[in-house]
């Protein structure tokens, strides 16, 4: 029965194996069998990374709950606390993008409001093949409407967050999505099982067989095998999770409530398991009492079902009633599935046969930790080697400016956050297109801003360095919104761990993110790690993609990244270096993915972030931009792209550079800890000042004028396009090209 190719079926080793032996001390059951593998998966258990984990920087005086609860919290006054987590459904997406997709903004909702926070703002980070890619439109179109159709219909603002196309993600894309919320400090709820004899409730939708060994899936390679797994792909239903989350809300009102769990990865398996083995607690289920969709279903089937908008709770003896007629008044079911136990065992029984009783600690202290060898990549010393020289000067740098901002990574991605309501609950300050995206905190004049970052080329190239910087530069474009970091939160997405190149990777990232995290006061308080994102032998590129959120306690304050008056000036924060290692410039116009990346002083960052803050809160600046992808002068053209707010004529650029260098390194170089800012003339010396004082650079570049963005380098123009044509350009070409691309 427990042949090789049935442990491979449940993603267990034969030493695994032989420790489910010791600790049952007898052959497993088949339902024991089940609820090994799945919380011994890399999905659940993070067998590969935990050792790695433990490193990270994950305390501060902001901090309220850090990493190992269903999300984390930070305090943001008032008696309130931001909960937020990013999670990954990466390999859901693949096979079928749409459920993928919805089911895994599904997910990171529940892990939100199990923890007692209204849901406020959703986020996502979606990275897909090149776009001549067979599969790129129709996994694309097929993400979007899975993430609208949840998010719109479930009525939480999607209002930000990024999309990258690269041939390294043809056959594993990533859909990662971010949640936060806010709560009182006072009333946050935790996943734990404690209080024997307490009941164990059952709440939400009916369980059905969609989404066994979705959590043994996700912890494995995807392969031409894999389309033949949408059975273990989740379907939604947004409507059920919207009263789902109304009546766990109101609950929450109430003194009930003991420990509430998300039936998310491994369904009732996960859920039960780890809410008695956070209290060291037990707990007993009766699978009869369970509600189901489907005839005949297996108490392994039961156990293992990831169907979606399900909870588990425990709640208080006595209030069982008050319970149910709330649930009964939403329309959901709420049924008493099991109670609480003190001997640190989980026994589950069908029809009075019990089928399984594992000794909860035992599982735990047994479970895998591997400490996988490392190594860095044969090639990497090739992939980082640049000669300046091989790099050809443009004849035409206003042709360069029109093929960079109409390439797939550059262009507006209008066409895909206008499908998502980003202004439902009418809290959105900033919408989706600027650097960090930020609502109100209703009752108080608090804001919060949020944004996503990762370059995978830089981890690609460095993944030490590309880490620091994802951390670097998802921070600073919180503070480009006038906001104080506080905290992220990570998905950290690899290929297999058993690659030693991407173990030493996975390794080397975790680095780059703590040194980052300690340097600016920003401790990743949640967090996800994402195995096994590649097809045989290609895995994707590196991707520890960061979501950062910061605070402001004055939301008439914020600052978005477009210029807003001719006449304003433009100030550049930062020192400019010759850096085009990694860089788009590198990449699409000249088919180079090669380099060093740009250079991280993380003191200088620090100073900036500050800077930032202190400018926006002074009301020194009309508009502030971190410098990233393409550099200064695509920065300075994105900046034109705002709403129009110049009676009725579109906005331009006259910008001074001086430099004894050639005109596409100073323009396209991606140097750190740079930020281009606009101001009254008024403001100016009062800025500079500043900056002197915050230990920052800041020179005059130009001034905002009308209709043309005109770049002169030593006083000869080197750039001169009419804003227009620049935006028409960077406004229609993501839709263009999926209009022309492969179905």
């Amino acid at each position: 029965m427990f042949g090789k190719s049935y442990l491979e079926k449940h993603g267990l080793t034969r030493e695994e194996f032989d420790i489910i032996l010791e600790v049952l001390r007898r052959p497993p059951t088949e339902v024991e069998l089940g609820i090994f593998s799945v919380m011994w998966s890399e999905h659940c258990s993070y067998k590969s990374s935990k050792l790695h984990l433990a490193n990270l920087h994950t305390t501060g005086p902001q901090v309220v709950l850090g990493p190992g609860e269903n999300a984390g919290a930070v305090d943001i006054g008032d008696g309130l606390a931001a909960v937020f987590k990013m999670e990954s459904h990466n390999h859901p997406s693949f096979i079928e993008p749409y459920q993928g997709a919805a089911t895994g903004v599904g997910g990171i909702l529940r892990d939100i409001f199990t923890m007692g926070a209204r849901p406020v703002a959703l986020l996502n980070s979606i990275r897909f093949g090149d776009m001549g890619h067979d599969k790129t439109r129709y996994l694309l179109e097929g993400v979007v409407g899975g993430i609208a159709g949840y998010g719109n219909c479930i009525g939480v603002p999607t209002i930000g967050g990024e999309t990258t196309f690269h041939h390294s993600y043809n056959n594993n894309i990533l859909v990662n999505v971010f949640n936060l919320g806010v709560v009182r400090k006072d009333k946050i709820f935790l996943g734990r099982a404690t209080g024997e004899g307490n009941p164990v409730v059952y709440v939400g939708a009916r369980t059905g067989r969609d989404g066994i060994h979705g959590a043994t899936m996700a912890s494995t390679e995807l392969s031409e095998e894999s389309e033949k797994k949408r059975p273990h792909v989740q379907v939604g239903d947004p409507f059920m999770e919207k009263k789902l989350l109304e009546a766990c809300l109101e609950l929450f009102k109430t003194d009930s409530v003991v420990g509430i769990q998300d039936m998310g990865a491994a369904g009732l398996t996960s859920s039960s398991v780890e809410m008695a083995t956070r209290a060291g607690s037990g707990m007993e289920l009766d699978l009869d009492k369970v509600p189901r969709r489907e005839d005949g279903m297996t108490p392994y089937e039961v156990m293992l079902s990831e169907s979606q908008e399900r909870m588990l709770m425990v709640v208080k003896k006595g209030t069982l009633d008050q319970v149910k007629k709330l649930f009964n008044r939403w329309g959901l079911s709420a049924e008493v599935v099991g109670r609480v136990t003190d001997d640190k065992t989980i026994r589950v029984r069908d029809k009075g046969k019990m089928v399984a009783e594992i000794d909860l600690q035992k599982m735990h202290d047994t479970t895998p930790k591997f400490s996988r060898l490392d190594s860095p990549p044969f090639d990497l010393l090739k992939r980082r080697k640049l000669d300046m020289k091989s790099i050809t000067e443009p004849k035409d740098l206003n042709e360069t400016m029109r093929s960079l901002l109409s390439s797939p990574n550059l262009s507006s991605k209008k066409w895909i956050w206008r499908q998502y309501d980003h202004q439902v609950m009418t809290n959105t300050l900033v919408k989706p297109g600027s650097d960090a995206s930020v609502v109100r905190v209703k009752g108080t004049k608090k804001a919060l801003a949020m944004s996503l970052d990762c370059n995978s080329r830089y981890c690609w190239l460095n993944p030490r360095l590309g880490a620091a910087q994802a951390v670097a530069e998802a921070t600073r474009n919180v503070a480009c919104s006038g906001a104080r970091p506080l905290a992220i939160t990570d998905c950290l997405n690899f290929g297999s761990p058993e690659n030693h190149e991407v173990m030493w990777e996975f390794t080397q990232g975790i680095i780059g993110i703590t040194e980052a995290c300690e340097a600016l006061n920003t401790p990743v308080v949640s967090g996800n790690v994402s195995f096994y994102n590649q097809t045989g032998e290609e895995p994707i590129w590196p991707t520890p993609q960061i979501g950062a959120m910061g605070l402001l306690d004055d939301s008439s304050l914020v600052v978005d990244q477009f210029f807003k008056t001719e006449g304003d000036l433009v100030i550049l924060l930062g020192e400019t270096y010759l850096e085009l290692g990694g860089s788009e410039y590198l990449a699409t116009i000249h088919g180079m993915e090669k380099g060093s990346p740009p250079s991280l002083n993380l003191q200088r960052e620090a100073s900036l972030q500050k800077l930032l803050v202190h400018l926006a809160h002074n009301g020194l600046v009309g508009s502030m931009h971190d410098l990233s992808n393409g550099g200064l002068a695509v920065a300075l053209a994105e900046g034109l792209f705002g709403p129009n707010k110049n009676g009725g004529s579109r906005l331009g650029l006259e910008i001074y550079l001086n430099a004894d260098i050639r005109a596409d390194f100073p323009l396209f170089s991606e140097s750190q800890s740079r930020v281009v800012i606009s101001c009254h003339q008024s403001k100016m010396d009062e800025i500079l000042q500043t900056a002197r004082e915050f230990k920052t650079p800041a020179k005059l570049i130009g001034m905002v004028k009308k209709d043309r963005m005109v770049v002169k380098l030593n006083r000869a123009p080197v750039i001169d396009l009419e804003t227009k044509e620049l935006e028409e350009i960077w406004a229609s070409s993501l839709s263009s090209l999926l209009s022309t691309s492969k179905v």
